[in-house]
């Protein structure tokens, strides 16, 4: 970890945080979800630097250390798979892996559709290639208590967070989103009101671990990451994606019990391989017991199955 290097770089109007180790010219370039922050992929950095990579991770705008943007209720996006592209060419980086997870999958997964040329290989990790505007998942099947609903609500998440400090909020969804089950509240219950205050964190995040995640929070806040990736439009015209094919080689890595897989019509989308009408040439990984959080509950079997996957492509 104390080997990780920081900096800040220009892009497309604000500073991004980004975080890095090894040299050379294969690169893998790492990009967090909700509620997490470059600090996810600390084993996964290390781990591929040791295999001869440049290893790197960003806080996406808004988030962590990097600065927020001009106007945050217009972002959307889209503006996160420009700022990677516009990263990669401050960097001089002509390809890049690109390593996703949750809704990191996002630009991880659409840059290689759009960019074929700027990416040698795709990771996802919870989350499947989905096109922008014909996604798998059913909707309305979902109850309307559902946290996504809840957090797409302007103003309503900001006061159910509100009622306690950022640490408080990071642990209480560490926890509930660790869970196999769909975060759903009654009408009379807010998100965080599904967390029992005396539920001890997952073993595998740390005290350490959490107050990393709050301190970075604590600077960036909770709003922006309310609106990326919960209120922010998605569509397919923004991209100009009719039928995306992705043509480099892909890996998915899902945890069986990533709460994720109850979203209905996903599981079915992932095994039955419906997912590689978009992705062909795609290998796709369950970890047994692994939650939304693999990268941080099963570190080692992750870091096996990329630096597999990295070695297997040449890449």
């Amino acid at each position: 970890m104390e080997q990780i290097q920081h900096r800040h770089v220009q892009v497309r109007g604000v500073k991004l945080h980004v975080a890095e180790i090894g040299s050379g010219p294969k690169v893998v370039l790492f990009l967090h979800g909700f509620p997490e922050i470059w600090y996810t992929w600390r084993h996964q950095m290390v781990a591929v630097a040791n295999k001869g990579h440049r290893a790197i991770a960003i806080d996406f705008r808004g988030y962590g250390l990097s600065e927020q943007p001009a106007e945050p209720e217009k972002a959307t996006l889209k503006d996160l798979v420009d700022d990677v592209v516009a990263l990669l060419d401050s960097l001089s980086i002509d390809k890049a892996v690109l390593v996703g997870k949750d809704f990191g999958a996002f630009p991880a997964y659409v840059i290689p559709a759009l960019h074929p040329q700027r990416v040698s290989g795709m990771i996802t990790v919870g989350v499947p290639f989905m096109q922008p505007d014909a996604s798998p998942v059913q909707f309305h099947l979902i109850p309307k208590g559902f946290y996504m609903s809840r957090f797409k609500e302007p103003g309503r998440a900001e006061a159910d967070f509100g009622r306690f400090d950022v640490k408080t909020v990071i642990r209480n969804i560490y926890i509930l989103f660790s869970g196999s089950e769909l975060q759903v509240a009654a009408d009379d219950q807010e998100i965080m009101d599904l967390v029992d205050p005396a539920t001890p964190l997952p073993p595998w995040f740390s005290e350490e671990d959490l107050a990393a995640y709050a301190s970075l929070y604590e600077k960036s806040g909770l709003h922006f990451p309310l609106q990326i990736p919960y209120r922010s439009r998605r569509s397919s015209e923004d991209y100009h994606l009719t039928d995306p094919k992705i043509s480099a080689p892909s890996l998915l890595i899902m945890g069986e019990k990533d709460y994720f897989l109850k979203f209905p019509g996903v599981e079915d989308y992932m095994r039955t391989g419906a997912v590689k009408h978009f992705v062909p040439d795609l290998d796709i990984n369950f970890i047994a017991e692994g939650t939304h959080f693999v990268p941080e509950q099963f570190p080692e079997q992750v870091n096996q199955l990329i630096t597999s996957f990295l070695d297997k492509h040449g890449i």
